[in-house]
């Protein structure tokens, strides 16, 4: 049930309804259709949650290994879609790559019926991770890279694909575990506004589309570059201290920190914290992970505010050698998942989605025509 009630931001109105996710829910916390995110982060693959989110229930082996095979097929990208991931300047953001790929893919191999909606899911979270590494080789050194892989699961295909090489499993578990966290979130930004689009009956590119370009905003996705350009200011945690409190007295704001709908922690967060801190010391590192716990420890101490997913997920994807101008693309590789299953919600028991406004303008004025003013 709906409320009426007036909110900027729509802060605290109830929108609709959901079975694919509790957020902050009192008792339950974080789950995907009801498990919760600590035990798919500890024993499921993305692909297993993906599968959950799109089809209602966790996959059997069989199902899961069709799955795979399904989605090792579809990270080929049509010839039309190459040339023109050619044309998108170096100094594109990345995210408006995958936008335009994802729209001309729905040209190439558009949505004819409802129906085929699991089917070009499934291409998106093939193809996105395919599209980003193809455009980002072919700007840097105008290297046309074979998007087709071996990797069983997204996670080591991408990173495959970024670094030229079969990555560790290490590496896959860190990133498909990141996948996992990042894969839904209740009526969000960018997920209301593919229930939005779904809801005029539009295709699922569409919706999906709409949903990257909501993400692009700082304020919805991007948090984790943000963090990662502040933790590499700072070459140790003494100088992070005395860097964080001038921020504070200046009332800047600090990325990576609170959340719009949890009060006293993300419970993405520790989980995130714990492969970060595993992947720094597995590299060598001395210095970022020790300058985010000391970022940590002063916001928990000065403004009582505890990190969000996105503040580790910079350095663990630091770690993983991803750039940073790519981390907020990651977000949409597992989104994806979660904004297709959202449309399917929406399809399924539609109602156009049309709220109305409180009119704050002049009241009612009479017309002088331009010859009499």
């Amino acid at each position: 049930m709906a409320s009426n009630a007036s909110s900027q931001g729509l802060a605290g109105v109830v929108a609709g309804e959901t079975a694919l996710s509790t957020v902050g829910k009192e008792g339950a916390g974080l789950t995907y259709r009801g498990y919760s995110i600590e035990d798919l982060a500890e024993h499921a693959t993305f692909e297993e949650v993906a599968y959950l989110l799109i089809e209602g229930d966790l996959p059997d082996r069989e199902q899961l290994d069709r799955m795979r095979v399904r989605l090792q097929g579809q990270r080929g990208l049509p010839d039309a879609l190459r040339s023109s991931l050619e044309l998108i300047p170096a100094n594109a953001h990345p995210m408006d790559v995958l936008r335009t790929g994802c729209s001309l893919l729905g040209c190439l191999e558009p949505e004819d019926s409802f129906e085929q909606q699991t089917a070009i899911t499934e291409r998106l979270l093939a193809a996105f991770p395919s599209m980003l590494a193809y455009w980002y080789h072919y700007s840097r050194n105008g290297r046309r890279i074979e998007t087709v892989t071996d990797e069983p699961g997204i996670a080591g295909h991408f990173l495959h694909l970024l670094h030229g090489r079969a990555p560790s499993e290490e590496h896959v578990r860190a990133m498909d575990v990141s996948l996992i966290l990042y894969a839904e979130h209740e009526f969000n930004a960018s997920t209301f506004v593919a229930r939005i689009t779904a809801s005029t009956l539009s295709d699922i590119y569409s919706a999906i589309t709409a949903a990257i370009g909501t993400l692009r905003g700082p304020l919805h996705g991007g948090a984790n570059e943000a963090a990662m350009a502040l933790i590499e200011r700072f070459e140790t945690p003494e100088q992070a201290e005395q860097g964080i409190l001038d921020a504070l007295s200046r009332k800047d704001k600090i990325m990576g920190f609170g959340h719009r709908v949890y009060r006293e922690r993300d419970p993405r967060s520790d989980i995130v914290q714990g492969w970060a801190k595993r992947l720094g010391a597995q590299c060598g590192d001395d210095r970022l992970y020790a300058v985010s716990e000391r970022i940590h420890a002063v916001m928990k101490r000065e403004k009582n505010l505890f990190p969000n997913l996105d503040f580790y997920s910079a350095s663990a994807y630091h770690f993983l050698g991803v750039p940073t101008e790519l981390f907020t693309p990651l977000f949409v590789f597992s989104r994806t998942a979660g904004w297709a299953a959202h449309v399917m919600e929406q399809r399924a028991h539609n109602r156009l989605i049309r709220p109305s406004a409180d009119y704050t303008g002049p009241q009612p004025r009479i017309f002088i025509p331009l010859d009499a003013r």
